[in-house]
């Protein structure tokens, strides 16, 4: 008998502190269902309404079986596409169908993929500091723990928190979290210039500029880091300005991940196709899922670019599990990004602490031993959710403060 959509519904949770979107597909099979992430944290209402009033109408009593010819309905079916509200709405549902497939399969998804080409993921952690004797702590114990690269950062992205206004600022200015990039510059070459003196150069550093510098300031501060052998540096580039790579990869040599905030194949293809980027790391859910992040992978395979896929705390454990699956099959695999979900005897108390909720709320999580990411084995993502306790932790719609940066004029500046 053929498998059928016979509902697609939304379960918003966050049991973190960060708001969570994950759909669930039923289907005509008893108990048969899969789970995808749909997480746009800031608009998580939008999306939801996507999923329950669109496309779960689109796709009802048709193949869960399909999901090429489905994924292409959801994404022409609004006629506009490739904004990263539709896009976290389909990917909740194509996640959710690879699940399904999975299971039907008996098989974890990698194996769809086909097959493991390493036995666990290699990931990197973030580690902060308050000044560079915080920091350096913070960076061993990750090495205790078996982590071989770590992003470094003092002090967050380089601004004030919301709220203040340094010096300079102009009366009238509104709040904001405000930035220096003359000083965010200097004082991160000389981070990086001292984590070497410390450190030295066997362990594998990465830094994240998140966009929020210009982009010949972006240019300056690669040539700057070169002696400090970065691992990558991160999304040094605006997305609406990725034209300054050109100039960025003639003047410096310092690998560049890029592509965070990607929604549109145009924006990555010549990046790639030129040779401009080293690690591409788009958010697997604003692209539309699995079914366009396996694509994309394979596409950047051709071009020796390496994946680095995003995977923040604003993401729920079925993308988790997704990002690790497509890695274990992927052989131009980097490395990946892990907020750190963990089991609770690996957790460092002074990093981050224990994720208790979380863990009670999801199970299957892929397990984190001594540096890398492991999946559980069961089919599909492997990933399950128990509603009820999702329920006891409901999403906010606070207005969001940390992505109004501005310039020391008062401008708005990319966050």
């Amino acid at each position: 008998m053929p498998v059928r959509i016979e509902k697609i519904r939304t379960i918003c949770t966050a049991p973190e502190g960060i708001n969570l979107l994950v759909v669930k597909v039923e289907t005509n099979q008893p108990g048969l269902y899969g789970l995808g992430c749909a997480t746009f944290a800031y608009r998580h209402l939008a999306v939801k309404l996507v999923v329950e009033e669109y496309l779960g109408p689109l796709l009802r009593g048709r193949d869960a079986e399909s999901i090429e010819e489905l994924w292409q309905l959801m994404h022409q079916n609004a006629y506009w596409r490739n904004g990263p509200i539709v896009n976290n709405a389909i990917s909740g549902v194509d996640m959710a169908l690879w699940d399904i497939k999975g299971k039907l399969a008996r098989m974890p998804l990698y194996q769809l993929f086909g097959g493991k080409c390493r036995p666990a993921v290699p990931v990197y952690r973030h580690a902060d500091g308050r000044d560079v004797q915080e920091l350096c702590e913070n960076i061993l114990r990750f090495q205790e723990m078996g982590i071989q690269t770590i992003r470094c950062q003092c002090g967050g992205y380089g601004g004030e928190s919301f709220g203040s206004f340094p010096a300079g600022v102009p009366s009238g200015a509104h709040r904001g979290v405000y930035l220096d990039s003359g000083a965010y510059i200097r004082n991160t070459v000389k981070l990086f210039e001292e984590l070497r003196n410390r450190l030295g150069y066997e362990i594998r550093l990465v830094h994240d500029v998140h966009e929020r510098i210009a982009p010949s300031e972006a240019v300056r501060l690669a040539r700057l880091l070169e002696p400090m052998d970065l691992f990558f540096l991160e999304d040094p580039i605006s997305a609406e300005q990725t034209e300054w790579l050109r100039e960025l990869r003639r003047q410096s040599s310092v690998p560049i991940a890029e592509g965070e905030l990607f929604t549109h194949p145009h924006e990555w293809r010549s990046l790639i196709a030129e040779h401009l980027i080293d690690f591409i790391r788009v958010h697997i859910s604003q692209i539309g899922g699995i079914t366009p992040a396996r694509k994309l992978q394979i596409f950047a395979e051709q071009y020796g670019v390496r994946t680095a896929w995003h995977g923040p705390g604003d993401m729920s454990p079925p993308a988790h599990a997704a990002n690790i699956h497509i890695d274990l099959a992927a052989m131009n695999f980097g490395v990946q990004e892990w907020s750190g979900i963990e089991p609770p005897n690996y957790v460092i108390q002074e990093l981050k602490g224990p994720h208790g909720a979380l863990l009670e709320v999801f199970s299957g999580l892929p397990e984190y031993r001594d540096g890398c990411v492991y999946v559980n084995e069961k089919p599909g993502l492997g990933v399950d959710i128990d509603e009820s306790k999702a329920a006891k932790y409901p999403c906010e719609t606070n207005v969001v403060t940390w992505t109004q940066t501005r310039k020391k004029d008062g401008s708005l500046q990319t966050p």
